[in-house]
């Protein structure tokens, strides 16, 4: 299993310092606080682990783009949606869910409130990353929680990706929401539990 290499430094620097207090001599409140300090790096090792898994393959698929619970799934007259919460147990890498050509990468500063609050995913700081292929265009967007405090992407406008390609990561528990074209049939929904390029979100209906 790998690590996601924004991680290293939330690991890196409490497991040096637990190992300094530890080793100080300074007494038990030294002893403890090094303790915790291991504790937290061991943490944030499962917390940003990167595992290894099998893409979903498949004609007019369209995938999970995260690990967590659906929050809601709705629909519009020109697009439907599946919002997706992540928890601090959850894989917090982002994957593409489709095939395409990367448009556009835009940062939306804002608030952090809770992730499952109904406004977080229009009112917290998020990164929209637009992907379009021939079936249309798809928008996939990180959003921050009342822990997390920032989202990362790893791809940029003009990026061809495959299904399921390593797009981003968030820190800390967070929400993950998909805008796919109306045409699509949705595959999940409300409480089912996701993984990152593994789960079927929904498929493309041709005859719509």
């Amino acid at each position: 299993m790998q690590i996601v290499k924004e991680g290293y430094p939330f690991i890196l620097i409490p497991l040096i310092l637990g190992i300094v207090l530890l080793v100080s001599g300074f007494g038990k409140f030294a002893s403890l606080a090094g303790v915790l300090c291991i504790l937290d790096s061991l943490f944030c090792l499962y917390f940003f682990r990167d595992p290894k898994i099998e893409i979903t393959q498949g004609e007019n698929l369209i995938l999970s783009p995260c690990n967590g619970t659906v929050l809601e799934v709705s629909e519009n007259e020109t697009e439907k949606v599946v919002r997706v919460f992540l928890s601090v147990l959850d894989v917090h890498l982002q994957r593409s869910p489709i095939a395409g050509k990367v448009l556009s990468v835009e940062y939306k500063p804002g608030k952090f409130l809770k992730a499952m609050e109904p406004e977080a995913h229009i009112v917290n700081e998020q990164n929209v990353i637009t992907i379009e292929n021939e079936n249309g265009k798809y928008l996939v967007k990180q959003i921050a929680g009342i822990l997390a405090r920032r989202c990362v992407s790893w791809v940029k406008p003009g990026d061809i990706l495959k299904l399921g390609d390593k797009i981003g990561v968030i820190k800390f528990s967070s929400q993950v929401d998909l805008h796919m074209p109306k045409n699509v049939e949705v595959k999940v929904k409300k409480g089912n539990k996701v993984v990152s390029g593994v789960t079927i979100f929904a498929s493309i209906n041709k005859g719509s």
